[in-house]
């Protein structure tokens, strides 16, 4: 079932939303608050949560606190990854939901927390303990980044790509499971944090690994999943097809689906993420997709 709605994914991240047009996000502001209220004009107690912040940044919740946002959600969410791209250390995460905890009386979930094989399987192996010793009992939610190792024939989601560097090549490693569906080293251990943590994991349009990653996440004990649904892919032919597919094979999980993505013809700029030219459209597209599969 759909538990949570989470609205955009990293909007302070410069890979996820654009700075140069909305430098303050007084739109992304804006947009939240038009699509929160949709939202809840189809499922009020459905449970909305401002889209997960990477990096942690306590002054980025201090200016949604001041528009008026988090009035209109129910949770704050944040990502960190201090093995791979963060600078900070793993043991500091206690202080970091400290500093969120510390501007907002709202609940903060961990939406994203994971670890890479770039460097060695061990790493992520620690770093799976590690987090879960730090994090479980800290917060409600966990969710793990990810099930699957990004296929290398696709492109991250990320503006700046090759750039970054082996920033940009981490991406590829940070599932539990290689591209291929073979489990790492930390598979093995994952069912031992099972149920507490939960996993992220994206699906492309159409993506073929669905139904394995439904088998896998049986295996695993897995019993909270946080998934997204594209606004961009919404306007492919045959999407609604292929969310109905995604969303029943999903629902026997408690999910967090995020609404992120700005289909091209929509953005003050050609690229997802772009504000959109009418941030209502945004809210529209939230509201059916609430509509259509949590009402």
């Amino acid at each position: 079932m759909i538990e949570a709605v989470m609205f955009w994914n990293e909007p302070n991240n410069k890979s996820h939303w654009d700075f140069e047009i909305d430098p303050e996000w007084r739109l992304y502001g804006e947009m939240v608050k038009l699509a929160a209220a949709a939202v809840a004009a189809e499922n009020p107690r459905l449970l909305k949560v401002l889209g997960g912040i990477s990096p942690i940044d306590p002054d980025f919740i201090l200016n949604m606190r001041g528009q008026g946002v988090l009035s209109y959600v129910d949770v704050v969410a944040a990502h960190g990854f201090p093995l791979d791209w963060n600078h900070w250390q793993i043991h500091e995460w206690p202080d970091k939901l400290r500093e969120i905890q510390s501007v907002t009386s709202l609940p903060v979930w961990v939406s994203e927390v994971g670890v890479s094989t770039f460097g060695a399987e061990e790493i992520q192996e620690f770093g799976l303990r590690r987090t879960a010793e730090l994090l479980v009992g800290a917060v409600e939610r966990i969710h793990w980044y990810s099930l699957y190792d990004l296929p290398r024939a696709w492109p991250a989601t990320t503006r700046h790509r090759e750039a970054e560097g082996s920033a940009y090549y981490r991406h590829f490693y940070m599932g539990l499971l290689r591209e291929d569906g073979a489990p790492k080293r930390a598979a093995r251990q994952f069912a031992d944090y099972a149920p507490a943590l939960g996993l992220c994991q994206w699906f492309h349009f159409e993506d073929h690994r669905l139904d394995d990653a439904v088998k896998w996440m049986r295996r695993l004990g897995v019993k909270r999943l946080r998934t997204g649904l594209s606004w961009a892919d919404s306007l492919r032919p045959n999407a609604d097809a292929w969310f109905d597919r995604q969303m029943k094979a999903l629902e026997e999980f408690d999910v967090t689906l995020t609404f992120c993505f700005t289909p091209e013809s929509r953005g003050l700029r050609r690229h997802h993420t772009s504000p959109p030219k009418q941030l209502e459209e945004f809210a529209e597209f939230c509201a059916r997709m609430t509509r259509r599969y949590a009402a």
